[in-house]
């Protein structure tokens, strides 16, 4: 799954291609990287701001989507 989203997305998704990944749009995304779940926190640690931008780990996000731990 990681070469796949790395040949799609390169080392960095940003927050529409998550968005895009979970079926959600942008600000429902937004919305739930403000909660206190547990998934929630996690993808936030694969986060990266650059400027007002917020771009995800790639290689983090792809082990959480396919359900290894962090």
């Amino acid at each position: 799954m990681e070469e796949k989203l790395i040949d799609r997305f390169g080392p960095l998704i940003p927050l529409t291609g998550l968005a895009t990944l979970l079926d959600r749009s942008p600000e429902a995304v937004r919305m739930f990287l403000r909660s206190e779940s547990e998934l929630a926190s996690k993808i936030n640690t694969a986060k990266l701001k650059v400027g007002r931008r917020l771009y995800f780990r790639t290689a983090e996000v792809a082990r959480l989507l396919s359900g290894e731990s962090c």
